[in-house]
């Protein structure tokens, strides 16, 4: 038993000694960790954001039962808006088509994708109170501009994700070496 346990000890670090002994294997494990956080994080907004477009549609249902038919119209641009965004977020390639792949990621660049995502959790935030205020306007004179400040915000995160992934592509194509 002994000698079990102090075999698993001296083996516990076996991935240490795998990196140790396979050249280039520490980047390929650092970069199926950024894909995965990348994933994750863009799964975890697209989650946020389609909440917020279910709490819309259901904006929509409530007018269609309080017979504002004309309001489902006016409602449809911010949750369209809404909709692309989350379509871009859950289909964008993991890592960007290899962008995690092909580079080695500097800590500044890193820095500036991750500024881009924490705008988009912060628009996350906005977009919820943005949805209270029409809510609680519907029927009253201030609902177009609270409709008006929704489809703003909307679109403001299908530019946040767009500069996101220009970020990305910009380092990527700026690290590629000529052969």
């Amino acid at each position: 038993m002994n000698d079990i346990l102090k075999r698993v000890g001296e083996e516990k670090d076996f991935l240490k000694k795998i990196l140790e002994k396979i050249p280039g294997f520490n980047g390929y494990v650092e970069r199926a960790e950024r894909r995965l956080a990348d994933k994750l994080l863009r799964e975890s907004i697209a989650e946020q954001f389609e909440a917020l477009w279910g709490r819309i549609s259901t904006i929509q249902r409530k007018a269609i039962s309080d017979g504002n038919i004309e309001l489902i119209d006016e409602l449809e641009a911010p949750a369209l808006k809404l909709r692309q965004f989350i379509d871009r977020m859950r289909t964008a390639s993991y890592g960007y088509a290899g962008f995690f792949d092909a580079i080695k990621v500097k800590t500044e660049e890193l820095n500036e994708i991750y500024k881009y995502d924490y705008v988009l959790l912060a628009l996350g935030e906005e977009v919820a109170e943005a949805v209270d205020n029409v809510e609680l306007s519907m029927g009253s004179n201030d609902f177009t501009v609270a409709l008006g400040h929704l489809t703003k915000l909307a679109q403001d995160c299908i530019d946040a994700f767009e500069k996101r992934k220009d970020v990305i592509v910009s380092m990527s194509e700026s690290s590629v070496q000529p052969e």
